[in-house]
């Protein structure tokens, strides 16, 4: 719970970081992004923190991660638990999405669907090199129905011959035990160079559509604490700091 209020706000993502407390500067000097992705095996937790870490340490600060992972709780009941890692998608600037595995994660896709309509700049990284989707070869190796959203940049990695590559990298380098710190660093340089496109792409959402659309955002999910007056004053707040950051 926020120290700064008696009242929680339902766009307190309770991490060290507040967003809404960082300086606005334009074009900001950093910006923060939500990791989403699958987050249920020791595997997908390792690597969230190790990619997250790696991309903040490779743009020299630049991006810094919000990981659902590491939020702190109100309660645990799915509702709470849904309205934290949705207020912490929207508070962010970016979002990445994790979109591996032959069935994508139905979280993660919800949290994408939620982030186009709040026309939040996004990067989707596969690294899965299974065959997946409905698109053939011509098309994103996931559901077509994710496909061709504006303010979308997908990064596409084979897994396998990425780590090849950086084993053998590592072994020429005489440093057999740093394969897959290769491989993560160059994931991340990927997520990087996403980050920097997409940022360059226009928001979509009119001007004088935006405020509408995120008073309707502050009340469509039916959030489980505050009040409908309150959570719309926030998200016309988080709007108005998404404009000025140039986001909006």
């Amino acid at each position: 719970m926020s120290e700064q209020s008696t009242t929680p706000s339902v766009l307190d993502a309770h991490t060290s970081l507040d967003p809404s407390q960082r300086t606005i500067s334009h074009p900001p000097q950093t910006y923060t992004y939500y990791h989403a992705g699958p987050l249920f095996t020791i595997a997908e937790l390792h690597n969230n923190v190790l990619l997250s870490q790696a991309i903040n340490k490779q743009s020299s600060g630049k991006f810094i991660p919000i990981l659902p992972q590491d939020l702190e709780q109100r309660d645990l009941s799915p509702h709470s638990i849904r309205d934290q890692d949705i207020c912490a998608l929207l508070s962010s600037d970016l979002a990445l999405f994790t979109y591996d595995g032959a069935e994508l994660d139905a979280g993660t896709v919800v949290e994408y669907m939620v982030s186009k309509m709040a026309d939040v700049p996004t990067v989707i990284l596969r690294t899965d090199f299974r065959g997946a989707g409905d698109q053939g070869t011509t098309g994103d190796p996931w559901n077509l129905m994710s496909s061709c959203w504006p303010r979308t940049v997908g990064v596409t990695v084979n897994a396998m011959l990425a780590y090849k590559a950086s084993l053998s990298k590592a072994l020429d380098q005489g440093q057999e035990t740093t394969a897959g710190e290769h491989m993560i660093e160059a994931v991340a340089q990927k997520v990087i160079d996403g980050f920097e496109q997409v940022l360059k792409e226009p928001p979509r959402l009119p001007k004088e559509l935006r405020e509408g659309v995120y008073q309707w955002l502050a009340l469509m999910p039916g959030f489980k604490y505050d009040s409908d007056q309150h959570n719309t004053e926030a998200f016309l707040k988080l709007c108005k700091e998404k404009q000025l950051k140039g986001l909006l």
